[in-house]
């Protein structure tokens, strides 16, 4: 997969293309379907398939101070668009001059001029160009004037017990700051990841007789609600062997902490992970933070939580 940033490095002789847009934070399972369209019709028509996406987010630009939740870093957004088949991974920079942009001139600047879009993937909320005028069935009138097909795909989600569930950042944002991270598991297809850099940590968990990695994540990271969760445990270096590893996320309340922290004490393994880039896989949350009266029965309780991790992720008693 080509990956680009800005359409400046567009190669020459660049033909059509099909392209899809937005900011797909998360890659949840509708981005999934929206890109798979995409690839699909690109097969068919024997041309390459573009995901067009943004960086910073908009939001952060527009309304200075509001960015949201980060659910995937620009890196595994493009890994994971890169697993569904994608030719290009096309970043826009979202600078105020492109938030000014009329969406007719964003049509036939970006996806005319520059793209030569044969045909335009996007959902049926899609909304574009200076405060949000365009939308789908504008996109398509520009198409039928300028030479390319507008597909608006309808939004997925799935019914509970309760009501219809549409698939979206928001969404999974709200299910991990729950700490619902099964809920949120679902709507992406696989676990949330929490990707950050190992830091030295207080020493404390050494101290109990359970060492923690603790982690320092990015400024926007979406990290789940306080509490205890069961998770993988992934190094960069080397990101097909996952380590089972019990996760406190929140301040330790029995020694009154203040800072919120993310530790991982991982299983069966005698290493010092610090300075490396790590990911957090949450597959389950066992508990709330709890303030314990004493330092025995916290450790009591850590005995409890690694057993759970063990039977939840499949493994022998260590």
């Amino acid at each position: 997969m080509q990956r680009w940033r800005g359409l400046e490095e567009l190669p020459g002789g660049w033909g059509r293309c099909v392209v899809t847009i937005g900011v797909f934070d998360g890659v949840h399972r509708g981005h999934q379907a929206l890109i798979g369209k995409t690839v699909e019709i690109a097969k068919s028509r024997n041309l390459p398939s573009v995901v067009l996406t943004f960086d910073p987010h908009p939001s952060e630009v527009i309304r200075p101070g509001s960015h949201p939740a980060q659910l995937t870093t620009l890196r595994r957004k493009a890994e994971l668009v890169e697993q569904l088949g994608v030719d290009v991974f096309a970043v826009l920079p979202f600078t105020p001059e492109l938030m000014r942009m009329p969406a007719h001139e964003f049509v036939h600047e970006i996806l005319v001029d520059r793209l030569h879009a044969a045909a335009v993937v996007v959902g049926e909320n899609f909304t574009f160009g200076v405060k949000a005028a365009g939308n789908v069935a504008l996109l398509r009138e520009l198409g039928k004037r300028f030479g390319f097909a507008t597909y608006g795909a309808e939004l997925q989600g799935e019914r509970d017990d309760a009501a219809e569930i549409t698939f979206s950042s928001t969404y999974v944002r709200s299910c991990i700051d729950a700490g619902d991270v099964v809920a949120a598991a679902e709507a992406l297809g696989r676990p949330h990841r929490l990707e950050g850099i190992v830091v030295r940590g207080d020493g404390r968990g050494h101290d109990l007789g359970y060492p923690t990695a603790n982690l320092s994540t990015p400024r926007f990271a979406a990290v789940p609600a306080d509490g205890v969760y069961v998770c993988w445990f992934i190094r960069a270096a080397d990101p097909e062997r996952r380590l089972a590893s019990a996760v406190s996320v929140g301040t330790n309340p029995t020694f009154s902490g203040r800072e919120r922290t993310v530790e991982a004490f991982v299983l069966d393994v005698d290493e010092d992970f610090y300075g490396q880039h790590v990911a957090l896989d949450f597959v389950a949350r066992l508990r709330d933070q709890i303030k314990f009266t004493s330092v025995e029965d916290l450790i009591l309780r850590i005995d409890e939580d690694v057993a759970q991790t063990r039977g939840i992720l499949g493994l022998a008693s260590g």
